[in-house]
């Protein structure tokens, strides 16, 4: 079960290892935003752990999504989904404690909510809407919303310059599969490397100074 390939993008034609090797390389872009946001956060102080945490999370990213893209199998897609997961309910998180200042209690709640709504479209929407990408929308919403509730702060601009970014990588996410006779590469690996300047952004944004309510420590 765990061992079932997996046949999701324009690159891969067959089950082998090495099928996808634009979407599998280019997922040094994580490698490279991780270790740029680990240069700024000791550059920073180095004592900031929730940034410190998240930064590592954006490392796995790297190595899920890239083992994802070279065994394809249902269980290397844990490997891509899962880190993914924990960065955006990560910040989600975070950007309620910091940057808009919410105390715990309501924060766990609306984090209850948001991971709801978006497992809820991820699970019951077909993949063949939107190609399986409505499970991101509600991580758009919050950065677009907070974002703009923060848009004077380096935080907020950060967030709203990312989700600027993050509308074009999903919209290329979304074509990957409906271009594939006129561009057979696709255009996931570019969800990657858009993704991971996105990553480095929020990054960057959240060790900003000076910080709004109190910091996750």
């Amino acid at each position: 079960m765990w061992s079932t390939p997996i046949d999701q993008y324009c690159e891969r034609l067959d089950p082998s290892f090495w099928a996808e090797p634009v979407n599998a390389l280019t997922n040094v872009a994580f490698i490279a935003a991780a270790v740029m946001a680990l240069i700024d956060w000791r550059r920073a102080g180095g004592s900031d752990r929730a940034v410190l945490a998240l930064t590592i999370v954006v490392f796995a990213i790297g190595l899920g999504s890239f083992a994802f893209h070279t065994l394809a199998t249902r269980g290397a897609r844990l490997l891509d989904v899962i880190p993914i997961g924990v960065f955006i309910y990560g910040y989600f998180l975070l950007a309620l404690r910091r940057m808009l200042a919410m105390p715990w209690a309501y924060s766990i709640i609306l984090l209850i909510a948001f991971m709801a709504l978006s497992n809820a479209l991820a699970i019951t929407v077909p993949r063949e809407v939107l190609n399986g990408s409505t499970g991101y929308f509600p991580a758009l919403g919050a950065l677009l919303i907070i974002g703009w509730l923060r848009r004077e702060s380096a935080q907020g601009r950060a967030m709203l310059i990312g989700a600027a970014i993050f509308i074009v990588s999903l919209a290329l996410r979304i074509v990957d599969l409906d271009i594939c006779n006129a561009f057979p590469v696709g255009t996931h690996f570019l969800w990657h490397v858009l993704n991971a300047v996105l990553l480095y952004l929020l990054l960057r944004g959240a060790l900003a100074r000076p910080r709004t309510g109190e910091a996750i420590q």
